[in-house]
């Protein structure tokens, strides 16, 4: 009887830390991975915007005269 009651009690005990265990996982939170999302997609739009501004005033005029001098023949 005494092992009986031995071996009801360690099962109960392995389940309860079984679920202990279990319970005391932490998963992802949705709030900081939302946050990191945003904070990628805020830095991607100013990069984004940065470059088409150093693209529209500095690059492509610069470029746009290289090319007219190089294809002017009669200049």
């Amino acid at each position: 009887m005494r092992k009986i009651a031995t071996k009801v009690k360690d099962q109960i005990t392995g389940k309860a830390l079984l679920a202990k265990a279990l319970l005391s996982e932490r998963g992802e939170n949705f709030v900081d991975s939302a946050i990191r999302i945003l904070i990628a997609v805020v830095i991607g739009a100013l990069l984004l915007a940065g470059l088409y501004t150093l693209f529209g005033d500095t690059v492509l005029p610069t470029l746009k005269q290289r090319i007219q001098e190089m294809f002017n023949y009669g200049g």
